[in-house]
């Protein structure tokens, strides 16, 4: 039972981090945002565009993809091709995913870690900027952001390793760190309603829930049957 315990602990801490780390990058997009807006305003009000403008806007949007791919992967959240792994059973999905993991994942992940490594390592030591433009900013910060993503991915990787071997030897898909999703806005507006009577609050609520974990469960398990 500490056994069981320790190990959930450690799997939600890694997806604490990963978490963390998505959504902090998630607030570039403001940046990027505002960039962008500067620059339309600069391009056709003042015309006088920045092309330093352009070249970080591009590095912020790379930033976020990069940063947030552990984090979808502790929510479930990447694309998977569902036409026959949903109605697979969980054990089933864990085996192939295993596999993937184990032949596709890590040693893709390695090999950016390593590749990037060495992008970054040599970024730094020339102070590379880029070249569309002269004195163009600075990209070595940017590319360093490449093996911290893989060793991200890495973490995270191992933390879903962990969970198929859970669900071979439970048949269930053990629980993840819960995260904001529809299914708590329904719940939060249906409590604040002031036009529907308790019972009907409950009774949505209630059947919202239910189809979430459904389609979870048919997803492969952000939510395994074990819990709500």
């Amino acid at each position: 039972m500490e056994s069981k315990d320790s190990t959930k602990k450690l799997m939600f801490a890694v997806d604490h981090i990963s978490t963390f780390v998505g959504k902090g990058a998630g607030w570039l997009i403001i940046v990027l945002m505002v960039m962008v807006c500067i620059d339309v305003f600069r391009r056709y009000v003042l015309n006088a565009p920045s092309a330093w403008i352009g070249e970080l806007s591009v590095m912020s949007y790379g930033a976020v993809i990069m940063l947030s791919g552990a984090y979808t992967l502790a929510q479930n959240g990447h694309v998977r091709g569902d036409f026959l792994y949903g109605s697979m059973k969980p054990r089933t999905q864990a085996t192939l995913d295993l596999i993937l993991y184990i032949v596709f994942f890590l040693p893709g992940i390695v090999a950016l870690c390593y590749a990037g490594y060495k992008f970054a390592a040599d970024s730094w030591r020339i102070g590379e900027h880029t070249t569309q433009i002269a004195n163009g900013p600075p990209i070595y910060h940017f590319k360093s952001l490449i093996p911290i993503a893989g060793g991200l991915l890495i973490l995270q990787g191992f933390v879903e390793i962990m969970r198929c071997v859970i669900c071979l030897k439970t048949g269930e898909w053990p629980e993840r760190l819960k995260d904001a999703e529809e299914i708590d806005v329904v719940e939060q507006q249906l409590q604040a309603s002031t036009y529907v009577d308790e019972e009907a609050k409950n009774i949505g609520i209630a059947r919202a829930k239910s189809i979430d974990e459904e389609a979870h469960h048919r997803l492969g398990g952000a939510k395994g049957t074990n819990h709500g």
